[in-house]
């Protein structure tokens, strides 16, 4: 019997090597704010399935990635946006700035702090489902600014 508890460790090893040979790790960039404490917050409301991709392991504390090879990337604790003159869109009642690149489009917190970024491309997600699912998560930080259209801003004059 002495072999037996080996052979369990072993074969729970080889299981381990399987299943997480299956989805590797995204390799992410931290935030420069990623310890901030809302930010866990927010980790822990992440949907497991994001516009119909799976959620899996990131290499950085307050990222998390779908799809496989990633299809969304999502880091809490990238630098607050001021001002801007980006198109912002509130869903759900969460703003959101979005910059596009092409198919490729960057959208980040505005009104939050710590902001929270999401990176993904259209062509493979649907912007307003990736948005929408996010909003139980992102929503723990409180909101403290909103965007506003050029046309509520009073002009000096």
């Amino acid at each position: 019997m002495k072999f037996f508890p080996a052979a369990v460790s072993a074969g729970t090893l080889a299981l381990a090597a399987l299943l997480t040979g299956c989805t590797p790790v995204a390799d992410v960039e931290a935030a420069p704010d990623a310890a901030n404490p809302d930010c866990a917050e927010v980790m822990v409301a992440l949907p497991e399935d994001l516009a119909g991709a799976q959620q899996r392991e990131t290499t950085a504390q307050a990222t998390s990635a779908w799809g496989n090879p990633s299809q969304i990337i999502l880091r809490c604790g990238v630098p607050v946006p001021g001002p801007t003159t980006d198109t912002c869109a509130t869903v759900n009642g969460v703003d959101w700035v979005l910059r596009e690149e092409g198919s490729l489009w960057t959208a980040t917190t505005y009104g939050r702090e710590p902001a929270v970024e999401v990176l993904f491309d259209t062509e493979q997600v649907a912007s307003s489902t990736v948005l929408v699912e996010l909003e139980n998560a992102v929503s723990r930080i409180e909101q403290t600014r909103e965007c506003l259209s050029t046309k509520d801003v009073q002009l000096p004059g």
